[in-house]
C-alpha cells in the first residue's frame, strides 16, 4: 500500500468516458495479444469502455460527509456513528454500513504471493537486470502495466476479486497504488507511465460499474478531471491532501464526494486543519501508518 501521490492519449478522451449512472443516496444499510500500434489499443480500450457503459449499472455513493472508517489493517465493530467502512477484499462487509472493498490492483501484497507466480509471474515489473521493482515503502512489487496485453491479464486477476466485493455485498471498490508509475524508476529509467496506469484503471472502472460497484479514485491527483471524466473515477480517498496540500485537487473534481485520511506520522496539525477547513464539506480521518485494529498497540482513530 501507497501513502504518497505525486491524460491520457487524446484518441481515448475523443472516443468517449466510461460513464456509470450514480446516485447520491446514502445507505447505512489469457493473456491478451500484443496490439500493433499504441493507437490501435488506445481505439480497442475506448470502443470496449462505450459498448459496456450502456450495460452498467446504477451505482450508490459513500454519503457525503458520513463518517468513516478505515479498517484495511485489521477488521473491528465501527462505532454506530460510522456510515462508511473500507476494508481488504478478503474480509466482510459491516453490516448496516456503506462499505468500500479495498483491492491492491497495481502491487503485490505478501499474502498474494501464489497469485503472482508461475504463469503469472511475469506480471511482476522488472527492471532491464530482471531484478524485480519494488515499492521503496512496503513490502510490495510494483505490476507490470506497460503493455495491453499484461493490463488485460492483470484486470482479468482484479475483475475476479471485483467479482468477489459484489458478492458479498459490498458497494464499491478502492483500487490502490494508481500512481505506482511514480515508483517505478530504475537505473534512472521510468519503467511506468500514467497513461499505462490509466489505461488499467478504465478496464477496471467499466467492469466494476457492470457489477453495480462505485470505484474511487486513490491518491493520485496528477490525473485532474481526467480521473472522473476519462477513466471514470465516481469518488476520491485521498491519503495526507492536508499535509501536502493536495485536497482542492479532489474536491474540483469530486466535490464534496472525497474521503481524506491523515496519518499520525505526521504532524498533527494536518488533521486538525483538515478538520477546520473542510472537515463539514467531506469525511476526514486521523489514522495511524498501518491502520491496525482497534485494541492493538499502536491503533489510532480520530474524526472530525
Amino acid at each position: 500500500m501507497s501513502t504518497l501521490s505525486r491524460r491520457i492519449l487524446a484518441a481515448a478522451i475523443a472516443v468517449g468516458v466510461v460513464a456509470a449512472s450514480v446516485t447520491g443516496v446514502a445507505i447505512a444499510a489469457n493473456a491478451g495479444t500484443e496490439s500493433s500500434s499504441a493507437a490501435a489499443s488506445s481505439a480497442a480500450a475506448a470502443s470496449s469502455a462505450a459498448t459496456s457503459s450502456a450495460a452498467a449499472k446504477k451505482v450508490t455513493l459513500p454519503p457525503v460527509n458520513g463518517r468513516f472508517d478505515y479498517q484495511i489493517g485489521g477488521v473491528y465493530p465501527p462505532a454506530a456513528s460510522v456510515k462508511i467502512v473500507d476494508r481488504d477484499r478478503t474480509a466482510k462487509p459491516a453490516a448496516g454500513k456503506y462499505n468500500i472493498c479495498y483491492v491492491n490492483a497495481y502491487q503485490t501484497q505478501p499474502d498474494d504471493a501464489k497469485t503472482w507466480s508461475g504463469r503469472n509471474s511475469d506480471l511482476i515489473l522488472r527492471n532491464s537486470k530482471g531484478v524485480k521493482v519494488g515499492d521503496p515503502e512496503w513490502d510490495e512489487y510494483l505490476l507490470d502495466t506497460s503493455t495491453a496485453a499484461k493490463r488485460t491479464r492483470i484486470a482479468a486477476i482484479m475483475n475476479a476479486w471485483i467479482d468477489g466485493c459484489a458478492a458479498k455485498g459490498f458497494h464499491a471498490i478502492e483500487p490502490d497504488n494508481l500512481d505506482s508509475w511514480t515508483r517505478s524508476k530504475s537505473a534512472g529509467t521510468q519503467l511506468l507511465t500514467k497513461a499505462d496506469n490509466v489505461a488499467l484503471a478504465r478496464l477496471l472502472a467499466t467492469h466494476a460499474h457492470g457489477k453495480g460497484l462505485a470505484i474511487a479514485q486513490k491518491n493520485t491527483p496528477q490525473l485532474g478531471i481526467a480521473g472522473k471524466k476519462t477513466v471514470g473515477f465516481d469518488f476520491a480517498i485521498a491519503e495526507e491532501c492536508q499535509m501536502y496540500t493536495e485536497c482542492d485537487a479532489y474536491t474540483d473534481v469530486f466535490g464534496r464526494n472525497v474521503i481524506e485520511i491523515e496519518y499520525t506520522d505526521n504532524p498533527l496539525k494536518a488533521y486538525t486543519t483538515a478538520c477546520a477547513k473542510q472537515g463539514t464539506r467531506i469525511s476526514v480521518i486521523l489514522r495511524d501508518r498501518d491502520v491496525v485494529a482497534k485494541g492493538k498497540p499502536d491503533y489510532v482513530y480520530k474524526s472530525c
